[in-house]
């Protein structure tokens, strides 16, 4: 891939805001030198204050524009956001499923920064049961992993590294476990492999400009897979891009609520 720019699909939903989902996804995928296209699963009504509406992509319209993608474009990485039922995890499922090569990172979006609901409950199970068993790599914050396991989140690291394996038994090839909501001042995530545990550090930000950390973050790990990195190098790059989003996002003034990274932090601008 050294002379050839990567091409990277996300399926997810929009945030007419800009901060999180595809416009998150597809900012990210520019700023790690890559071709970002996006399947839209959803529309929501949101702001860096919260959802305030949610309107469903017609399933079978989800798996229409996945297949016009990879009818006509080499896809080198995929990325699957927002999901909202388990109509659409079938169908995204059955739209993938002939293309097995392609390395896919799952983000289990569930609860928007907001505290808005954004996966029905029936369709966690379909998420488990349809995506978790072809994912490259699921990557779940604290409360997520808590809800894929259906008990209490970690609230240790040694918590977290039993639950990043324990994830890894519902089919993933790898876990990363974010840990964004331990207490203190550190901010470590850990990768879970059927071999081993990778730590990668980070340094709590003190800022509200949050939003869309998560959907960045898998994105840009997406990008880097895409690119032909190893996944501990895809990871240990994306965490570093967000963590200088993050450190930086203060440059914007972008709303009154979780306002979002600054995803061009290194183009010098």
């Amino acid at each position: 891939m050294a002379d050839t720019i990567a091409n990277i699909l996300s399926i997810a939903g929009s945030d007419p805001s800009g901060g999180a989902g595809i416009q998150a996804d597809l900012k990210t995928f520019a700023a790690r030198g890559t071709y970002g296209m996006a399947a839209l699963t959803a529309l929501t009504a949101q702001n860096t204050q919260g959802v305030s509406g949610v309107h469903l992509v017609p399933p079978d319209f989800v798996a229409a524009q996945i297949a016009a993608v990879f009818a006509d474009i080499r896809v080198d990485a995929v990325k699957i956001g927002m999901i909202a039922s388990a109509e659409i995890a079938e169908a995204v499922a059955t739209a993938l499923s002939p293309h097995r090569a392609v390395p896919i990172v799952l983000d289990p979006v569930m609860v928007a920064k907001g505290g808005a609901s954004l996966l029905a409950q029936e369709a966690v199970a379909a998420l488990v049961r349809q995506l978790l068993p072809r994912a490259s790599v699921l990557t779940p914050n604290l409360p997520e992993a808590a809800a894929l396991l259906r008990e209490a989140e970690a609230v240790d690291r040694a918590g977290m590294e039993d639950q990043a394996r324990r994830l890894l038994d519902l089919g993933p090839k790898a876990v990363l476990l974010k840990g964004g909501h331990l207490p203190g001042s550190e901010s470590p995530d850990v990768l879970a492999t059927p071999d081993r545990l990778h730590w990668f550090e980070g340094v709590r930000v003190l800022t509200r400009n949050t939003h869309g950390t998560g959907c960045s973050l898998s994105s840009a790990i997406a990008a880097e897979l895409g690119k032909g990195q190893a996944l501990v190098d895809a990871v240990a790059a994306a965490k570093r891009f967000i963590a200088g989003a993050v450190r930086l996002s203060d440059a914007l003034t972008v709303g009154s609520g979780h306002g979002p990274l600054h995803h061009f932090h290194l183009s010098g601008n």
